[in-house]
């Protein structure tokens, strides 16, 4: 039985969640909270398995809320965010607090799916539910991010060797869940590049412009938002448009451009296999890294990069994901070349793209 608590300050959305999950036998709510400061105090109490978090509330709000529970009695917190930029970056935030997972919504509770979002809900509520375990990697992610991971012995993970080549001059990056508490760690180690990099992260729309703008702040990094059009220059970190997929094209030899082309046969965007895919056409060598996330979405994307130009892959180690599925799809599929922590990416893409300078990126485009 996954024990739920919920926190919201609205009345009317706290009987909505519990009309969501009432009809499955598997979830039972345990307590409402109206207040983030009744939410720890609730969180404490009643030791919860699953905490659905309300973004703005009186008296504490759920940012507040999320570290203190996180650092007190740490709980799957899923948050609840309307769509709107203020809200999206107080979520991304609450993220890297160590909050686990987030479920848009919008505005007025009118205008609601509750079909889709209960879907959603319940779907996450059984996720973490079950996942007690990743309670070291959710608490105090930061610590857990940043120390290296001790490797399995060589005979369980094989690695593919890469040997050679010219310097990076495309990092292209996929991540999903637990993505807005590891970028940053990866972003700092690595600072900046000789070339662009750009950022499939799972998000809606609404959420990627105000995960730049954190990116940007956190890092003091060239981080943006993507355009349709817009031209790949080194040092640029660029996260792709929520809720649409982006691909790279080369009008000429050393432009790179970035356009939006959603592809429908995707089930999740922004995409990081199409991103990855577009990548292989590139005249450039290309690095691809895979990172926390549910599902597989990297991994075909990166056996396309491993098969037209041998690209290095890099693989966020399982044990340092909130979520393993990606990374640990490409590792299973023997195309990883590096199995590293959120801070031994950002070092290797530094030295994996160390000899290629912003001068030596404009004489390769004449």
């Amino acid at each position: 039985m996954i024990r739920l608590l919920i926190s919201d300050d609205s009345a009317f959305m706290r009987i909505a969640i519990r009309k969501m999950v009432e009809r499955e036998p598997d979830i039972q709510v345990v307590g409402e909270a109206k207040t983030g400061q009744m939410c720890v105090e609730m969180a404490r109490e009643l030791r919860p398995d699953v905490i659905t978090m309300d973004v703005e509330m009186p008296v504490m709000d759920g940012l507040e809320a999320t570290r203190q529970i996180m650092a007190a009695t740490p709980c799957p917190i899923i948050m609840l965010s309307s769509l709107t930029e203020r809200n999206s970056v107080t979520t991304i935030r609450a993220l890297e607090l160590g909050a686990v997972d987030f479920i848009a919504k919008k505005s007025s509770f009118v205008q609601l799916d509750i079909v889709q979002i209960g879907a959603d809900l319940v779907e996450k509520l059984r996720y973490w539910g079950k996942k007690k375990t990743r309670l070291g990697a959710i608490r105090g992610f930061g610590s857990t991010a940043l120390a290296p991971i001790p490797k399995p012995e060589a005979s369980t993970r094989q690695l593919r060797s890469v040997t050679g080549g010219q310097p990076a001059g495309l990092v292209v990056l996929g991540i999903s869940t637990g993505g807005p508490a590891t970028l940053p760690h990866v972003l700092k180690a690595m600072g900046r590049l000789g070339c662009p990099m750009v950022v499939a992260q799972h998000m809606p729309p609404m959420f990627t412009s105000g995960f730049a703008a954190h990116l940007r702040s956190e890092t003091g990094l060239d981080v943006v938002e993507s355009t349709e059009q817009m031209e790949l220059k080194p040092g640029m970190v660029v996260i792709a448009k929520g809720g649409a997929d982006v691909v790279i094209r080369e009008p000429f030899p050393g432009k790179l451009m970035l356009y939006q082309k959603t592809d429908l046969q995707a089930t999740i965007h922004p995409n990081a296999d199409v991103l990855f895919r577009s990548a292989a056409a590139a005249s450039c060598p290309v690095v691809a890294v895979v990172m926390t996330g549910m599902g597989s979405d990297g991994m075909l994307g990166a056996k396309d990069l491993v098969a037209r130009k041998n690209s290095h892959v890099l693989a966020q180690d399982p044990d340092s994901c909130i979520v393993d599925g990606m990374p640990a799809s490409t590792i299973n599929a023997g195309l990883a070349t590096a199995v590293l922590s959120p801070q031994e990416i950002g070092m290797r893409l530094s030295r994996l793209c160390a000899n290629r300078t912003i001068s030596s990126f404009k004489i390769s485009a004449l």
